[in-house]
């Protein structure tokens, strides 16, 4: 099935309305056990099922995943996808700091750019707010690189409604990424109406809930403390069994469409007029391509509405991030 191209913010960069998230690819930093060329493989199916938006950032892996990105692309045409990276993370007093200085930020376009081994790239985010830049200061610098041709698109992430205000106040911000999933839903109220009036397109991560909302887990389970999930609260409950309660709603209308539970989440979001682009994240090449599947997927109005409401409970019950902001 083809879907309509979606187009990020007033740009002309153009993607599908699913893309995939790199964290595990080179984020060893991130997940314990990664293999590279298990990340190389898993970019390659994404771009071999026709996912156009690739999603990385400097922090995963500092700097890893972006090599292995660019290694993984070079065998594909560079105008046939769409590249989006992120950075903001500053190590060089020895720990890391959040800085949006403009200075800074241009040089890590330049570095993100190395390690991708290309000349350009479509999304540049701003992974993270400072304490102390201007924040139409830091989108200027953004700016000036689009006008030499480095970057397409100007987006933030993890940004507040406030911060995201001040970073459009020059009408230059195209595309914010932030939390958001049918657990985590508290931007419906406020941030995504402003996105949608100001023509800014939004990018929902951790779409699947860390793996909640795939369907696959039950009520007795626990993690490794050096697992990421063992810190979020989505696995705690309450809120765990309420999320398994609102997931097995889920499962009829997935076995109507003889798609999975993860599918059916996906398309719920393809489907949501408020979402641009959703990044689920995969570990396997076969994760990929099952996410691939979802594209295939479309919900009838009735089932639509049917996952809204099951899940509508997470609409006003904000347990915030599911992991801290570096401060």
């Amino acid at each position: 099935m083809t879907h309509n191209m979606v187009t990020i913010g007033k740009t002309d960069v153009q993607t599908t309305p699913l893309g995939l998230g790199t964290n595990a690819v080179g984020g060893y930093n991130l997940f314990p056990g990664l293999k590279d060329e298990d990340g190389i493989n898993l970019v390659q199916a994404g771009l071999n099922q026709g996912i156009k938006l690739l999603d990385t950032a400097f922090v995963y892996g500092l700097g890893h995943s972006e090599e292995l990105v660019g290694q993984a692309m070079h065998a594909f045409d560079r105008h046939s996808f769409t590249l989006a990276t992120k950075g903001a993370q500053d190590f060089s007093s020895g720990e890391q700091i959040i800085n949006n200085d403009p200075q800074f930020l241009t040089e890590q376009v330049e570095a993100s750019l190395k390690r991708l081994n290309t000349d350009y790239l479509d999304i540049y985010y701003i992974h993270f707010p400072d304490k102390q830049t201007p924040k139409a200061e830091a989108i200027g610098a953004l700016q000036r690189l689009r006008e030499q041709g480095k970057i397409r698109a100007i987006g933030v992430s993890n940004f507040s409604l406030e911060q995201v205000k001040e970073a459009n106040a020059d009408g230059y911000l195209d595309v914010v990424e932030d939390e958001f999933s049918l657990l985590h839903r508290d931007h419906e109220t406020d941030l995504l109406p402003y996105l949608k009036d100001h023509q800014i397109s939004f990018v929902p991560y951790f779409p699947l809930a860390s793996g909640l909302l795939t369907g696959k887990y039950t009520h007795d389970v626990s993690f490794p403390a050096d697992d990421i999930r063992s810190q979020i609260s989505d696995f705690q409950d309450p809120r765990y069994s309420q999320a398994l309660a609102a997931i097995e709603k889920i499962r009829p209308i997935a076995k109507a469409h003889q798609a999975t539970v993860a599918q059916t989440v996906l398309a719920w979001y393809m489907q949501n007029p408020l979402i641009g682009v959703v990044i689920p994240g995969a570990k396997k090449a076969t994760q990929v391509e099952a996410n691939a599947g979802a594209l295939d997927v479309t919900l009838n109005t009735t089932e639509y509405q049917t996952i809204d409401e099951a899940f509508a409970g997470f609409r006003t019950v904000t347990s915030g991030k599911s992991l801290a902001d570096p401060d």
